[in-house]
């Protein structure tokens, strides 16, 4: 293929992507209450006192409900996309590595999900039980929905990117790129860089919080030389792979 090609089959992809996500979309905006009940639990559950949310703009509810039902709407179209990011990447690959295919949309999406359920169910309720002590008689926390949600929102999808690692290793120790030998030698590298990046996306911004978001994040790293341990491709001598060529 040539690069325009390449761009055309991308626009293709793109758009498929696209009208996947108006389809959950519009399928998750049915149970748009149930969606704002469970999104905002864990800040209920931090305040068992009690806690409304509000909003300032006139159209600020009705935004905020198709932001939901859209974010909500990527989870439910996760095994779609996937499978449209292997479908641009699988011309590039060999005939018997494009096997692979149920395997990087199965375990893709479950990781996505489980990053996502990983900070819903547990890094987010005690993020916000530490930042709930700094409440007292005199102040009292209102929140304002939208940044709520914005809070939200970014964190997990992060997180669900965050854990696609052991995919992305998996894909990669496939083409060769990458070896366990060659994970394990930048091991130190990995434990800077997932505090880099639990730094950035950590809501509180407190080390507790980081420290239990970095933590997970260098299991999948371990996880994902595992995975290039048992799948990988071994690189060819450069030699040989200059004679073949």
């Amino acid at each position: 293929m040539t690069f325009l090609e390449h761009l055309e089959e991308l626009r293709i992809r793109l758009i498929r992507c696209a009208v996947a996500l108006v389809v959950t979309t519009i399928a998750c905006w049915q149970f748009r209450l149930e969606i704002f009940h469970f999104l905002t639990q864990p800040l209920r559950d931090a305040y068992p006192a009690g806690i409304k949310f509000m909003f300032t703009a006139p159209t600020e509810g009705f935004m905020l409900n198709m932001k939901m039902a859209f974010f909500v709407g990527i989870f439910a179209a996760a095994p779609f996309l996937l499978y449209q990011v292997w479908s641009f990447i699988a011309p590039g690959l060999y005939a018997n590595e494009r096997i692979w295919a149920i395997p990087f949309i199965g375990f893709g999406t479950i990781f996505f999900l489980l990053g996502a359920a990983f900070g819903h169910f547990y890094l987010f309720p005690s993020t916000f039980e530490f930042l709930g002590q700094f409440a007292n008689a005199d102040i009292e926390y209102r929140p304002k929905v939208d940044e709520y949600f914005s809070f939200y929102s970014w964190f997990l999808l992060g997180l669900g990117l965050v854990f696609q690692l052991p995919v992305v290793i998996f894909v990669l120790s496939r083409i060769g790129l990458v070896t366990p030998g060659f994970l394990l030698r930048n091991f130190k590298y990995a434990v800077l860089a997932t505090f880099v990046v639990s730094a950035v996306i950590t809501p509180g911004g407190d080390m507790m919080t980081q420290t239990l978001l970095a933590g997970p994040m260098l299991g999948l790293y371990l996880l994902g030389v595992g995975i290039a341990w048992l799948f990988g491709k071994p690189r060819r001598p450069e030699s040989q792979a200059i004679s073949k060529d």
